[in-house]
């Protein structure tokens, strides 16, 4: 089985949570390697994401590790069921950056999404005009095939609000994000409209932070953090002015989710919110 050059973020998971479990159990790979009858390599490049796994050898680990989480190992399985080409995403592979396609990949498998953002509105909550004034900036290098690809891809990962069961999102953005004006007053203005259409949405809730506030002095990258099946599969998004990071570390969970709670606690409530963003609209 040829190794994988790019394994996806969701298969790389898939892998960590194995070596997880086999490290609580005081296992070596040596000993997986074993009792799956292969050899010890080939363990290394399964919890590293780089070859796939079936389900059938992940309930046997499981068993082998005493791991009793009915719902974990199912979870897992149904992970190690999928295979490239199933999701819109894949359409957009060795066309965009792989982290583009983990990030739809994230969103379309999340329980719950929640999303605090200080500069900019959330990218699943994006107009065509704002997405193309990001990418198309006088900084960016980008050809218009490039930036439009983009655009399109960006637009494309609101399908999960239009599924028969929508996840919840719940989005803060800062007041900064939402004084913005990238692409000019125009853009800005039908920025905010629409994402004033989108937290009437029934599962979009939008808050926003203001300047008024004291409190929550975190100054952070992006954060996007989607809910898994099972809250050891949840995951937090990072963006940097170069990469994404995504984080499956339980004691990095934790942290994310305090910073979320606090910036929350920030907020103005749903209606306060709304017609604050409609105030800044109007002054555009």
């Amino acid at each position: 089985m040829p190794l994988r050059e790019n394994p996806t973020a969701r298969q790389v998971r898939l892998g960590a949570e194995l070596r997880k479990l086999r490290e609580l159990a005081g296992r070596t790979a040596r000993e997986a390697a074993a009792l799956l009858s292969t050899d010890q390599a080939k363990i290394s490049h399964m919890e590293s994401g780089r070859i796939g796994v079936s389900e059938e050898r992940i309930r046997r680990l499981a068993v082998f590790y005493s791991c009793d989480d009915v719902k974990l190992v199912e979870a897992l399985c149904a992970i190690a069921g999928e295979s490239r080409g199933q999701g819109w995403w894949d359409e957009y592979r060795g066309v965009l950056p792989p982290d583009f396609l983990n990030i739809a990949e994230m969103e379309h498998h999340a329980t719950h999404l929640r999303s605090v953002q200080t500069l900019n509105v959330p990218g699943v909550l994006q107009t065509e005009e704002y997405v193309r004034a990001l990418h198309g900036s006088r900084a960016s290098t980008l050809p218009a095939a490039e930036v439009d690809v983009r655009v399109e891809f960006r637009l494309r990962r609101r399908r999960i609000f239009e599924r028969d069961d929508p996840p919840p999102f719940n989005a803060i953005v800062h007041e900064a994000a939402l004084r913005m004006r990238f692409g000019g007053r125009e853009v800005a203005k039908g920025q905010l409209e629409y994402l004033l259409e989108a937290s009437e949405w029934p599962t979009v809730t939008v808050r926003v932070i203001p300047f008024t506030n004291e409190h929550f002095i975190e100054v952070s990258s992006p954060l996007l953090y989607a809910g898994g099946v099972v809250p050891q599969l949840d995951t937090a998004q990072i963006d940097t002015p170069v990469s994404n990071h995504f984080i499956g570390a339980a004691a990095e969970l934790k942290k994310y989710r305090r910073l979320l709670d606090s910036a929350e606690q920030s907020t103005l409530p749903e209606a306060e919110s709304r017609q604050f963003i409609s105030r800044i609209a109007r002054e555009l």
